[in-house]
């Protein structure tokens, strides 16, 4: 039987950090991110359901991110349109994903897991943090980033705090030791419960 663990945390919190700290501890992976790159990149199973009602985002046989970001943007009524195509793509392809990892802790990396109310799916979540003041400095030191993209970013996910309450770990990343002891931690503890099942 596998374990399930969501991880989340805001932009800029150190879910890709904690990620790897996972896979090093013989956890295996799934990325939501990933899963829609997939869908939106050439040949992708998004790509001519996407054509169907935007066809000017479609080059090249694959979604130009780009262009729909900025439809979005400029008509958010698109949004919901996109997602009711994109999620259910990526819920089947977790699910496959579930199917073929038996026996395993699989640990899925999911950023708006509390937003789109998806933490009964999982035997556990754990949230990534670190302060107000960190999580800016990331962020903004990433190419493209500007101070508008990440307010509208920010205001798309729960606060923090909130998300902190949320879970059954926390995963401090203040210093990548302070998220290496965390992460030791919540594997031994989940092994433990699947020595005891």
């Amino acid at each position: 039987m596998s374990y399930l663990l969501g991880l989340t945390g805001s932009i800029g919190m150190g879910k890709s950090t904690t990620c790897a700290l996972f896979a090093k501890s013989g956890c295996v992976i799934w990325d939501a991110d990933l899963t829609v790159h997939k869908a939106y990149g050439r040949g992708g199973a998004a790509v001519e359901p996407v054509r169907s009602i935007l066809p000017q985002v479609i080059e090249k046989q694959q979604i130009n991110r780009e262009k729909l970001r900025q439809l979005i943007s400029e008509f958010p009524s698109i949004l919901p349109k996109i997602e009711a195509i994109i999620h259910p793509l990526v819920q089947q392809d977790r699910q496959n994903f579930i199917t073929a990892n038996p026996s395993s802790i699989l640990v899925f990396d999911i950023p708006l897991l509390f937003e789109l109310n998806t933490e009964a799916d999982f035997d556990a979540v754990a949230c990534v943090f670190s302060e107000p003041k960190l999580q800016k400095e990331r962020v903004m030191a990433r190419p493209g980033m500007t101070k508008n993209y990440f307010e509208m970013i920010l205001s798309k996910q729960l606060p923090a705090a909130e998300k902190v309450a949320r879970s059954d770990y926390v995963i401090n990343t203040a210093t990548l030791k302070t998220a290496e002891i965390a992460v030791e931690i919540i594997v031994k503890n989940i092994r433990r419960k699947l020595e005891n099942a």
